[in-house]
């Protein structure tokens, strides 16, 4: 085994890395995506086409690259949709023309039928269609130097890199988003550190800022925590919410770290929408921010909106100054979460490395209202930030491709709050 994991990665050909360690220096060949082929995927029928909706809503989601309730963008491959009419009886097949009869997203893989074609509201249709799907391989050496590709699994979203075996270290993965035609530098991540490194002294402004919950939390009296947020703090696509949901992790270890803790957790969520949709909910709604927020009276808030994140300053100002006082007028104290990164077109990336620095003015605004407010910043953007350091690309995190984290993407906000916690 190594002293130190961390490994260099250089483009040594079209599929051929050249790995540089304090140990070794060689090269590995990584084998390309392959296409898949579906064939006659049988569907009741199709909806009209919606060419102004969102890429993943315009029509039917194929099967094959779905990515839960979206689809994964740029996997679908292009010209390759066949739609033909399921044969019934003696009634011959017939094959349907694209711009006729239906019309496709080739980047979302969703398809709908034209109003005026040849194509039934309820008829039963066969679509063949190729996709690329992704993968995330691993790259090890075992215990004299020898370097191994471990090839992941591929799938429509959220694949999992293959763990090292025993005696064997892990030196990076290789990320194949779909179709690759050749390896570039954005589809290597050499492990460039361990670990998220832990900055120093947040603990002592928890201090400071949440007096009541520690005293709570330390001595045993019951403290009410209530997780506040959107479609990720509901956290209903995860298979198995109430273990990995971000706030059930937090809390989970807060018991651990402070044993006579007796802990209320309290959720209050409403996918898809955000701190103003509660604030413009009237009295008696679902999500009425009066009755269903701040009636709770709980000790703390820890607040996630990643449906905030396109703010600019001055509303974070005007919008979180408004929910501050609102909170310190029932006796509550905060901690704001900072947001996970999304997909790259909506983040302004172009690729998942080097992407430490959050272009979002939402983040910087939080940032310096939690220092100009004395308000707990749990920074799980920044911990998204340098994933990639850590051999990662943050998008193999989200079970729908785009923005709703696995398991795993929410242990990183767990990670966020218990950094704050002395």
């Amino acid at each position: 085994m190594f002293a130190k994991a961390e490994a260099a990665f250089v483009v040594a050909g079209d599929w051929k890395v050249e790995v540089r360690t304090m140990t070794v220096n060689g090269l590995i060949e990584v084998e390309p995506v392959t296409e898949v082929s579906v064939v006659d995927e049988m569907h009741a029928g199709i909806p009209v086409f919606a060419p102004d909706s969102a890429g993943w809503a315009k029509g039917l989601r194929l099967l094959q690259v779905r990515a839960q309730e979206t689809t994964t963008p740029g996997i679908f491959a292009p010209g390759s949709v066949v739609v033909k009419s399921a044969k019934l009886g003696d009634q011959p097949s017939k094959t349907f023309q694209r711009g006729t009869d239906f019309e496709i997203d080739e980047v979302w893989g969703t398809i709908g039928r034209l109003e005026g074609g040849a194509i039934e509201a309820k008829q039963p249709l066969l679509i063949s269609y190729r996709y690329h799907p992704l993968r995330l391989d691993a790259v090890v050496a075992d215990a004299t130097g020898k370097l191994k590709v471990l090839k992941g699994t591929p799938l429509a979203a959220a694949p999992l890199a293959p763990e090292p075996g025993e005696g064997e270290t892990l030196l990076g993965r290789i990320w194949l988003p779909g179709k690759v035609e050749k390896l570039t530098q954005a589809n290597l991540f050499p492990l460039l550190e361990k670990a998220y490194p832990e900055p120093v002294g947040l603990s002592a402004n928890t201090e400071k800022n949440l007096p009541k919950t520690l005293a709570k939390l330390r001595s045993g009296e019951l403290v009410k925590i209530l997780a506040w947020g959107d479609s990720v703090t509901a956290s209903n696509y995860l298979p198995n919410r109430e273990q990995d949901a971000w706030q059930h992790q937090f809390v989970k270890r807060l018991k651990e770290k402070y044993p006579k803790a007796n802990i209320e957790l309290v959720t209050e969520a409403w996918g898809g929408k955000n701190t103003a949709a509660y604030l413009a909910e009237p009295p008696g709604a679902e999500h009425n921010y009066a009755e269903k927020v701040l009636a709770l009276k709980p000790d703390l808030v820890v607040s996630e909106f990643v449906n905030d994140a396109r703010l600019l300053r001055k509303h974070v100002n005007e919008r979180y100054g408004r929910l501050l006082a609102d909170f310190q007028g029932i006796g509550a104290e905060w901690i704001i979460l900072t947001p996970h990164y999304t997909y790259t077109e909506w983040m302004g990336f172009s690729s998942e490395r080097e992407v430490d620095e959050d272009p979002r003015e939402y983040v910087t605004a939080l940032r310096e209202f939690g220092e100009v407010n004395r308000v707990v910043i749990a920074d799980g953007a920044a911990r998204y930030g340098r994933l990639w350091r850590q051999g990662m690309p943050y998008s193999a995190l989200m079970l729908n491709s785009l923005n709703h984290p696995d398991a795993r993407g929410m242990k990183i906000f767990a990670d966020a709050l218990m950094a704050v916690f002395p």
